[in-house]
């Protein structure tokens, strides 16, 4: 019998996305430091001649993180998930930008049917990148892939005027690994047989799955690099991070990966949450809250219509300003995808949490998802009644517990 042909698989990775859109529109800021993360005051300007003002990093004063940064930023030091306040001690020139992630889906849905064109069978993996199957490409094997990464990239150029990295191998593994090796605008291939020599020399925490604590402990352990993984005692990998996780570390750093591409997944969850720039109060900030909390709400319900979902479970999380985080959730009599609905339900979950600490973060999510199904109209009626009084003047801690929603209006939509 003739053992199967090797797996060729590809990671596409969209290139400093967000920050790459946004250069898009404002070309004149192409090779300066950009920043994508502001609120609504970063917006440009436009000025009486034409030309536009743009927000500058050291002017920001708040609690938001770097959503993204081009790789002039980079060079300062400012990534993803930075604080904000660092990255403008770093960077205090750059260019800051808000989010605009309708922008950005519209482009995301554009990259994707471009590179479906050429190799349907893909892994959709967020927004900006995806997995490629490349076996029932026949001219893949010829080149490795090459021919046909080229093609996509130049599929992707035309399809959006932006770059992407691509990296192929024979696992899903290695392949989202080495697409990192040569950004951006890459294409690098990688075999089983060049792991030793181009992998193992690597940082551990490079693989995907190695985190922050599983890094920082396996370096407690002298393990640094892939390659000292690999060649650590499997029995003690399993001993200290447990069998399953010991075993797949063992793997990982040998490039082990079975894992297919998987061309539809089911989500779980859709949600929607957003950080404050400054701790809000549910008695003394309540106007504001309430807003935002709407504005979560009808932002659910749209990503489940445009989606095809609907959810019967509907939840809440709370980050306070202590960082403790607390979640509450609520099963409806029937799916929904109602904005009005959503609310009312979270506003439930919000009864049962203690409101007396400030809010750095709100959240709304809808779970038990099932495709396309109609708003069910008893569903808001079930859960009841909430309007919440109007609030005093003076701080209550007891009334703060019991403030179910952050405005009078009993569960309305814009």
């Amino acid at each position: 019998m003739n053992d199967p042909a090797p797996r060729l698989i590809a990671h596409l990775d969209m290139d400093a996305f967000y920050a790459s859109v946004e250069l898009l529109r404002y070309p004149e800021l192409r090779g300066l430091p950009l920043v994508i993360g502001g609120g609504d005051a970063s917006r440009p300007v436009m000025r009486a001649d034409g030309t536009r003002s743009f927000a500058r990093l050291r002017t920001y004063h708040g609690r938001g993180v770097v959503t993204t940064s081009t790789y002039e930023a980079r060079a300062f030091g400012v990534f993803s998930a930075m604080g904000m306040m660092k990255a403008a001690r770093l960077a205090p020139d750059a260019v800051l930008l808000p989010c605009d992630f309708d922008e950005y889906r519209r482009c995301s849905r554009l990259f994707k049917a471009a590179v479906r064109a050429l190799t349907p069978v893909i892994e959709d993996r967020g927004i900006d990148e995806i997995y490629i199957d490349l076996g029932d490409v026949p001219a893949a094997r010829l080149d490795g892939g090459r021919a046909i990464g080229l093609a996509l990239k130049q599929a992707v150029r035309e399809a959006t005027g932006l770059s992407c990295s691509i990296g192929i191998a024979p696992n899903k593994l290695l392949a989202k690994l080495c697409s990192e090796f040569d950004k951006p605008d890459g294409l690098t291939q990688l075999t089983q047989a060049e792991v030793a020599q181009r992998v193992w020399p690597l940082p551990a925490r490079r693989i995907n799955g190695i985190g922050p604590k599983a890094s920082e402990k396996l370096a407690s352990l002298g393990l640094h690099t892939i390659g000292d993984v690999a060649t650590a005692d499997p029995e003690m990998l399993v001993e200290r991070f447990g069998a399953s996780y010991g075993k797949w570390l063992h793997e990982a750093a040998h490039g082990i990966d079975s894992r297919p591409v998987v061309t539809f997944r089911e989500p779980k969850s859709i949600s929607r949450e957003t950080t404050f720039e400054r701790d809000l109060h549910a008695v003394r900030d309540r106007a504001a809250l309430g807003r935002i909390f709407t504005d979560l709400c009808e932002q659910l319900a749209n990503d489940l219509k445009r989606k095809g979902y609907a959810g019967r479970t509907i939840g809440i999380k709370l980050r306070f300003d202590d960082f403790r985080i607390v979640t509450r959730d609520l099963t409806l009599p029937g799916h929904t995808s109602d904005a009005r609905t959503i609310r009312r339900a979270a506003g439930e979950c919000l009864k049962r949490v203690d409101l007396a600490r400030r809010l750095r973060l709100l959240g709304v999510r809808a779970g038990t998802l099932v495709r396309s199904v109609e708003p069910i109209p008893p569903v808001a009626e079930s859960i009841g009644n909430f309007v919440a009084s109007e609030p005093s003047a003076s701080y209550d801690r007891q009334r703060a517990r019991s403030l179910p929603l952050f405005d009078v209006a009993e569960g309305s939509t814009r």
